[in-house]
């Protein structure tokens, strides 16, 4: 069910990797974003939107990984977002976000993933302020919706996810701290964030999350093993070490 976490807000979280669909109420209707993750998921979200009585205008990808890239019949033939980087980068690994939503979970319409456009200079439909970055992801983007207190963080700021390094770009380490230089600017404005999976956070569990995203980078950097109690999830390991390696690449 969709949980309201401010007003004009909604959150609804699947079971798969703890992944929150945001619905966000805008000036001419509803903006999607993230939808996801299987098919009944997207069913039964399109049904949550269905009860509030108000038309989808638009979708928003916060980046071009599978699980932010998913779309239904349902919600509309409206226009679907991300930033021109994210909305390039989507296109050209279309095919392989296909594959992987097939792997990965049931059900999702294949055909509507990462049809994504530019989102314009103004901003066009979506609300507040997007927050552009390039750690994780190419093109990655919070949306700061200062006048609700509310910070949509994309994947940063999880209490379940540490910090992922894209692997196929240099220096992550460097991104990753700029990056969270700037989601704790915005951070500074809000009450409640919204990561892209986990739990949401509000008043004093705001500033934790940057804190354990800072301190786990801050490790990285120093080529030291981080303290971490998200690590104690065995399937983060591999990821881990991913990180590992690429922060001792970066440095040497």
């Amino acid at each position: 069910m969709l949980n309201q976490v401010a007003d004009g807000v909604w959150v609804r979280q699947s079971e798969w990797v703890w992944s929150n669909a945001v619905v966000v109420r805008g000036e001419d209707g509803l903006i999607l974003v993230d939808p996801g993750i299987d098919g009944s998921d997207l069913n039964q979200l399109a049904d949550d939107v269905d009860r509030l009585g108000i038309p989808v205008v638009a979708g928003f990808s916060t980046h071009p990984h599978w699980d932010h890239l998913l779309w239904h019949s349902r919600f509309g033939d409206v226009p679907r977002y991300a930033t021109p980087a994210g909305a390039h980068a989507a296109s050209q690994a279309r095919e392989r976000a296909q594959t992987m939503a097939a792997e990965s979970a049931s059900g999702i319409p294949l055909d509507l993933i990462g049809l994504l456009s530019p989102l314009p200079a103004d901003g066009g439909p979506v609300p507040g302020e997007i927050v552009e970055h390039q750690a994780h992801a190419i093109g990655h983007a919070a949306v700061l919706l200062a006048d609700r207190g509310v910070l949509l963080a994309g994947d940063m700021l999880s209490d379940v996810l540490i910090p992922l390094l894209d692997p196929r770009r240099p220096d992550q380490v460097g991104a990753y701290e700029t990056a969270l230089d700037r989601l704790g600017e915005a951070a500074s404005h809000i009450e409640v964030l919204v990561p892209g999976h986990g739990a949401v956070a509000e008043g004093p569990e705001v500033a934790a999350r940057l804190a354990a995203d800072h301190a786990y980078i801050d490790a990285l950097r120093r080529g030291e093993e981080p303290v971490d109690a998200r690590l104690g999830q065995d399937w983060l390991s591999g990821p881990h070490q991913s990180n590992l390696e690429q922060a001792r690449h970066s440095s040497g």
